[in-house]
C-alpha cells in the first residue's frame, strides 16, 4: 500500500521524521517537500541531522501570497498523485502545503490522513485556523493529539474516523533531545544554564504592526536578563522597514543571531530560563523542556499548556510584557497532556487495521 505523505514547512519535517521511521516499517512511503519553507536550514543537512528521509520530490514552490500559493502546490501536488497513484495522502497540522495536500486528495477521491487534527484557536483570522478546518472536514482519518481536540471536532459533527494517539511532536522531541545534547554547549553561544530568556517573533500578527514589533522588542530591552533572539527572515526585513535596528543597539541585553536549527533550537529551549514566542510549536516544546512560556497571541490552538499554568498569553499592546518577563508564575508541568512519546505507533498501528 502506497502512502503519499505531503509536508513543505520546518516543524511539518520534523514530524515526518518521528512518523516515518515506523510508518516505512508497514507501507510504501513517497515524500512529498512542497518547499513552502525554502531559505534557511533545509538543506541536506537537515534531514541528515534529523535522520528524515530524504523527500522523493522536491516542489520547490517558495513563498507567495497565500491564494497564488496554496494553488501552485495544488498543480504540482496533483501531477505528482497522477504519476505516483497513491491509496493514501497524509497530511499534518494546518499549513497551506496541509490544505493543497487535501483539496487534491478530495478532488481525486482519495482517502486523506490528517495529523494533528481537530486543533482550534477560533481565530479565524489566523490562516492555519481556516487550513486545519476545511483540511479535518474532507479527511477520512483524522489524529487527534489531545482530548480536546476529539472534542473540538464533535462539536462540529466529526466523529468517524477519530482517534486520539497523542502528540508526534512529543515523540520527535524525545527522540531529538538526545542528540541535540551530543552536539551541542552553552558555552558555543556565550550563554549561562537558566540565565537567558529565549525569544522567537514570526507570526504576521506581531511582524507586520508596528506597534506590536515595537512594544515587543522595547518590553526586551527593559530587562536585565539576556534575551536570545534567532531572528526570522520576516522579522528581520520589518524591524529594518520600520527602523527598529536602534532599539536592539541600543538595548544591551538583546542577542540577535542568525536562524539556528531545529536541534540548536531544543537544546537552547531546554537550558533556557524562559521562552517567549508566537510558534504554536515552540509552546509545546516549552511544555516538554518544563520551561515556562509567553505566548505573543490572543488564542491558541494549545489551550491545555495555559490551562494547565505552564504557558500565558499575552498582547504587547494591552498587556505589560516587561512586568511579566520579569514576574512569571508557573503551574506545575502534567506529564500526561500529550500522550506517552509513541504517537507514532498508534497512528500506523489503527491505520494498518483501518486500510487492511
Amino acid at each position: 500500500m502506497k502512502v503519499l505523505t505531503i509536508a513543505g514547512t520546518r516543524p511539518q519535517l520534523v514530524k515526518v521524521g518521528a512518523v516515518s521511521r515506523v510508518l516505512r516499517e508497514s507501507f510504501t512511503e513517497v515524500l512529498v517537500n512542497t518547499g513552502q519553507h525554502y531559505d534557511y536550514k533545509m538543506a541536506g543537512v537537515f534531514f541528515d541531522e534529523l535522520k528524515i528521509p530524504k523527500p522523493d520530490y522536491d516542489l520547490g514552490i517558495g513563498s507567495a501570497p497565500h491564494g497564488r500559493q496554496t494553488g501552485r502546490m495544488m498543480i504540482a501536488v496533483e501531477e505528482v498523485v497522477e504519476k505516483e497513484k497513491p491509496d493514501v495522502i497524509l497530511v499534518y497540522g494546518d499549513t497551506n502545503s496541509t490544505l493543497a495536500g487535501a483539496i487534491v486528495a478530495s478532488k481525486l477521491h482519495i482517502p486523506i490522513v490528517h495529523i494533528e487534527a481537530g486543533l482550534r484557536s477560533y481565530n479565524k483570522e489566523m490562516p492555519e485556523e481556516i487550513n486545519r478546518v476545511l483540511t479535518d472536514h474532507i479527511s477520512t482519518l483524522l489524529f487527534a493529539p489531545t482530548d480536546n481536540a476529539v472534542k473540538n471536532l464533535k462539536t462540529e459533527g466529526i466523529t468517524a474516523g477519530v482517534y486520539q494517539v497523542g502528540d508526534v511532536m512529543y515523540d520527535a522531541v524525545k527522540f531529538n533531545i538526545g542528540l541535540a545534547e551530543e552536539r551541542y554547549s552553552l558555552k558555543d553561544y556565550g550563554l549561562d544554564q537558566k540565565n537567558y530568556i529565549l525569544g522567537t517573533i514570526h507570526r504576521a500578527d506581531n511582524t507586520d504592526n508596528p506597534k506590536k514589533l515595537s512594544a515587543i522588542l522595547n518590553s526586551f530591552s527593559k530587562i536585565k536578563e539576556t534575551v536570545f533572539l534567532p531572528l526570522h527572515p520576516r522579522t528581520k526585513k520589518m524591524i529594518e522597514e520600520n527602523g527598529f535596528n536602534s532599539i536592539l543597539v541600543n538595548s544591551g541585553n538583546i542577542r540577535v543571531v542568525e536562524p539556528i536549527s531545529y536541534l540548536e533550537m531544543l537544546f537552547l529551549e531546554k537550558n533556557a530560563k524562559m521562552i517567549v514566542t508566537d510558534s504554536g510549536g515552540v509552546q509545546k516544546e516549552a511544555y516538554f523542556a518544563k520551561v515556562p512560556c509567553l505566548t505573543l497571541r490572543d488564542q491558541t490552538e494549545w489551550v491545555e499548556t495555559v490551562e494547565a499554568g505552564w504557558n500565558q498569553l499575552v498582547n504587547p499592546l494591552t498587556d505589560n510584557l516587561a512586568e511579566k518577563l520579569l514576574n512569571l508564575e508557573i503551574g506545575k508541568p502534567v506529564e500526561s497532556l500529550y500522550g506517552d512519546g509513541h504517537a507514532a505507533k498508534k497512528i500506523v498501528s489503527t491505520m494498518k487495521k483501518y486500510f487492511k
